[in-house]
């Protein structure tokens, strides 16, 4: 039988947290079913909802992680937003070549822009030429971002990401997508609610102030859990990873600076790698770092280098990519794989006082890897919300002024993913589709189809 469905991804879910912190989310798995889901490789966000939504590992669909090095333009990109980067037939794509008609709103999930989904919304700051960033979202179709904005009013942007990301985030979320079900009634409605990836990585996930957030966002899952139950849409939770508990980072490029391999040029004074020059160096992603060789004569050299650091579990060749479903283009020449307990940061320089303008920023485009270190004020700063605001005020002023309030300190980072947790109590989750045996990660697309009808 034919039916609408919700799918609601709560980010960094786990069977570990299912207890009195999360009544509404047990109850639901308690009724619905839960399956553990072996996660795709690397367990980050842009494979896992590209693995999920086309049932393709990432040599198919092409999210080898959240970013990449293009070896044709020599630049690294991170979070870039076109739909068209991936290949593969959709969740909602398939379910509308068996029924016709079908409809699928797509609400913060990635890769959000110029989707074949009839409604989308996604975060997509304005930067204009005077060097500002201007918060705000996109829709598609693009009236539907004023519509929103008017009856909801601004996302909370700097609640999505940053040192002040938290609940609203997620409640406004939830909010659009009651505001598109009760004016369009798509088939399929996605919904990212990602608060508890704020925190699981700020604090750890053994932190007994996590249970502050797993209620949170309890509460709002409950809601949109009533709201579409009242409307005869079947609810189905997912998540994409588990966070695990971490000790230390691990510096790929400053090994490979030592050993002279990264090219980095002086800029005003400051620090900025040279991918395209240098002969390695790492593009780094919570648990996974793709080097790529420039100069393949290394590439033995590199490994060895790479496989003696501590922290490092394993370090995949061209056969390894394979045997893993990690053999695309955009993939390094290597691949390499922290222990559990560890992660990679993209620091290069070897001085702060010579670290790039961005890096004490919240930059997510132009760092050379992911940097969950950018969840943090510097507790340097004496009065950081009264620089925050001085900078504000400037700006408004007409003047330029960087926020850099972000720390250099890696060992602030308690929780993070990537890996393949040995515990499955910390794999993601299917709750809503039935109970079993684990699923991989490529099986869950096929449960989603079924749970479509």
């Amino acid at each position: 039988m034919a039916e609408r469905t919700a799918i609601l991804n709560v980010v960094g879910l786990s069977a570990r947290h299912l207890g009195p912190d999360l009544p509404r989310l047990s109850a639901a798995a308690a009724s619905g079913g839960l399956r553990r889901v072996r996660p795709v490789l690397p367990a980050v966000t842009c494979t896992a909802q590209c693995t999920y939504l086309t049932g393709l590992p990432p040599a198919g669909h092409g999210a080898v992680a959240n970013g990449w090095y293009d070896r044709e333009l020599a630049e690294h990109h991170f979070w870039k937003q076109s739909n068209r980067l991936i290949r593969g037939p959709r969740l909602w794509e398939k379910l509308r070549a068996a029924r016709p008609g079908f409809t699928c709103a797509k609400l913060f999930w990635w890769y959000n822009m110029y989707s074949t989904a009839d409604w989308s919304v996604t975060p997509r700051p304005m930067y204009p030429s005077d060097g500002r960033k201007v918060f705000d979202i996109t829709a598609h179709p693009l009236p539907l971002r004023d519509a929103l904005k008017r009856d909801l009013g601004e996302f909370p942007f700097p609640a999505f990401w940053g040192p002040a990301a938290g609940i609203a985030s997620s409640e406004w979320i939830a909010r659009s997508a009651e505001w598109l079900e009760e004016r369009h009634r798509p088939d399929l409605s996605l919904v990212y609610l990602p608060h508890l990836d704020y925190n699981l990585q700020r604090l750890g996930p053994a932190d007994p102030r996590v249970g502050a957030d797993l209620q949170a966002i309890d509460r709002v899952a409950g809601g949109l859990m009533d709201f579409y139950a009242a409307r005869g849409v079947r609810v189905v939770v997912l998540s994409e990873y588990g966070i695990t508990p971490v000790r230390r980072s691990i510096a790929l490029n400053r090994v490979f600076r030592s050993r002279g391999w990264l090219t980095v040029k002086d800029e005003l004074g400051l620090e900025l790698l040279d991918c395209g020059a240098s002969r390695a160096f790492a593009i780094a992603d919570h648990q996974v770092a793709h080097i790529y060789v420039n100069d393949l004569s290394l590439l033995g050299e590199v490994r060895a280098a790479v496989e003696s650091v501590d922290g490092v579990e394993r370090v995949l060749d061209a056969d390894g990519k394979r045997a893993v479903g990690l053999d695309h283009p955009r993939s390094g020449d290597l691949v390499a794989f922290s222990a559990e307990d560890a992660w990679f940061n993209y620091y290069y320089w070897e001085d702060d006082r010579r670290a790039p303008d961005f890096a004490r920023c919240v930059d997510i485009h132009r760092k050379h890897g992911y940097d969950p270190v950018e969840l943090f004020l510097d507790p340097a700063i004496a009065f950081p919300r009264l620089r925050i605001a001085s900078t504000l005020l400037r700006r408004k002023l007409g003047f330029r002024a960087l926020m850099d309030v972000i720390p250099l300190d890696p060992s602030l980072v308690k929780g993070s993913h990537g890996v393949c947790p040995r515990d499955s109590a910390d794999w993601p989750v299917l709750i809503g589709t039935g109970g079993g045996a684990e699923l991989a990660a490529t099986d869950v697309h096929a449960r989603l189809l079924e749970a479509c009808g």
